[in-house]
Formats: structure tokens, sequence, C-alpha cells
């Protein structure tokens, strides 16, 4: 995983609608994952949401497809940490979102039992709470990337 650019975008920006959730029932996590519908907060509340935040940051990361979980698993981390330096330096309500279903755990409890390992750590996905990635940047599905977002203030 490596980390091609972290740009500050404003939070105004962000468009928020059903239709990234209708795709979400087509994916085979789709109510397998703390971070995926039906367990996500509803496009509603992340609309109403999104208001209180003046800005965000979107983070795109190139990755291996090869070695995919794991590539995204570094990828979920250095969100979190992300996050974390920022509500360290004073974005008390900083929130990290995935890009898709989280796979913090190389072998996910939830799935089998609905509870989750590290219900602390787990943040929704992008697509699950709404947010239509591609109004906010222009998506090249030939190359081997994943987005992140936090919103900060």
């Amino acid at each position: 995983m490596k980390v091609l650019w972290e740009k500050e975008i404003p939070a105004k920006g962000i468009v928020v609608s059903p239709r990234p959730v209708w795709k979400c029932r087509s994916c085979p996590a789709y109510g397998k994952s703390p971070s995926c519908p039906p367990y996500a907060p509803s496009w509603m509340e992340a609309k109403e949401l999104i208001k209180h935040y003046k800005r965000a940051l979107l983070i795109k990361f190139e990755i291996d497809f090869e070695d995919f979980e794991n590539e995204k698993r570094k990828a979920l981390e250095y969100i979190l940490k992300k996050e974390d330096e920022l509500f360290k330096n004073g974005n008390f309500y900083t929130l990290a979102l995935f890009p898709g279903n989280c796979n913090l755990c190389e072998e996910c409890e939830f799935e089998k039992s609905g509870n989750c390992r590290m219900p602390n750590k787990v943040r929704p996905s992008i697509d699950a709470v709404g947010i239509e990635l591609s109004k906010i940047v222009e998506l090249n599905f030939s190359e081997s990337v994943l987005y992140g977002l936090i919103l900060i203030d």
C-alpha cells in the first residue's frame, strides 16, 4: 500500500444520496460487515451529519490487487492513525470512513457470530453511508486504488 496523495476538500461538496447504498445490496459483503448496510448509519443520517462539517481529507491509496486484503488492511490502519492524529490535534469530531467493508481482522468474527472484535475501530464505508465518491474525485477503474475519507471539522 502506498499513499498517492492526501487532499483537503470542502465538506459542502460531498454529495450524499441513496444510490451508493442501493449498489451495496449487490456486494458480497452486504449484511456481513459492521461497516456496511444494514449496520452502517443511513444515508439520511450521513447527509445530516456532513452538514456539520466544514472540511474533509480525501486520501488516495495505491494497492497491489494481488495482495488485496492485506493492502486494504494497511490502508484502513493508515486512515485510523490519521483520524487519531487529527483528534489529538484538537479536531474532536473527526470521523474516518473506510473504502468498502471493514477487513481489519484476517478472519471476521462478525460474519460468524455478529460480534465484532474491534468495535472501537470499525468505521462506516464511504458507500454504505451514501457518499457519491464519483462526485468528489474522477474515478478511473484501470487504476489499482482505494479512497479513504476523513471528516475533520
